[in-house]
């Protein structure tokens, strides 16, 4: 398959881009300074884009089968629209060359608060918010958007992100709780983002991963 990495210089972008290969795909990987992609290998193309500029994408997704997006957006209080503009776009570029498939970084926090046990709601949750409501704030915004696409998109929400070597496991669970969903390594994630576009039973659905 080709798939096309957005955001491949992030530190779960790179991560995708590196298992995506070792998984002998043919690889696109999508940045607004290529230069800073690190990968090297045969079957990776490096093109500079910046999502916010619709135009830039469409020639980018030119024989490209499915999308990850490893968007990131600074954390802080300021508001981004990096997420749902971004997002907007990148369905607009897939429409365009015919793509259907796309898996995106969300957040627990992104997700209904009902859902959380009663220490993360009322705790845990509202101070989060203080630092990163901005950023989660978007990533809802996101979610609107692919919910309202025909895309066959999942929204892959992970819990706090370790700078940690992979575990070689994770759980999941679509539109639902997920019980003592507390971290998952940056590698378990990139792992999951490829494995989810496989799964015909995900899509169109907001999925929970952690450890």
């Amino acid at each position: 398959m080709k798939i096309a990495v957005v955001g491949a210089t992030g530190r779960t972008g790179a991560l995708v881009v590196e298992q995506a290969l070792a998984r002998g795909h043919r690889v696109t990987a999508v940045a607004r300074r290529p230069e800073a992609v690190t990968a090297r290998h045969d079957s990776l193309e490096v093109v500079g884009a910046d999502v916010l500029d619709r135009d830039q994408l469409v020639p980018v997704f030119a024989g490209v089968e499915a999308v990850v997006s490893a968007l990131g957006a600074a954390a802080g209080r300021e508001p981004t629209t990096v997420y749902s503009a971004g997002t907007r776009n990148l369905l607009a570029a897939m429409r365009a060359a015919g793509i259907r498939t796309i898996a995106v970084i969300s957040a627990t926090p992104a997700g209904p608060r009902g859902e959380l046990p009663f220490v993360q709601r009322r705790v845990m949750m509202p101070v989060l918010d203080r630092f990163f409501g901005a950023a989660y704030a978007d990533m809802r915004r996101m979610e609107e958007i692919l919910r309202a696409s025909d895309a066959d998109w999942i929204a892959v929400r992970p819990p706090r992100l370790l700078a940690r070597p992979a575990t070689g496991d994770y759980r999941l669970v679509a539109e639902a709780p997920l019980p003592k969903a507390r971290s998952i390594t940056y590698p378990d994630l990139a792992t999951a983002l490829l494995d989810v576009l496989d799964r015909r039973d995900l899509y169109r659905k907001a999925v929970t991963v952690a450890q």
